[in-house]
């Protein structure tokens, strides 16, 4: 699924493919199928995943 993580509390980063990336209020990254992803830090988001969220699509390491 395709995800979009906007931040609006708190920093840290986001970790795509692993490259890290800063993060802060009003960051929103978008992420796309397959990417791997994982935030890193405290802060508070908004996940808006396309289509909607199936458990089934998680998976960890």
């Amino acid at each position: 699924m395709t995800e979009i993580y906007l931040v609006l509390e708190g920093e840290g980063y986001l970790e795509l493919d692993g490259i890290k990336v800063p993060v802060k209020p009003f960051t929103a990254a978008f992420i796309h199928p397959g990417c791997r992803h994982r935030a890193d830090g405290k802060m508070r988001i908004v996940n808006i995943p396309i289509p909607a969220f199936n458990p089934a699509d998680e998976w960890f390491d």
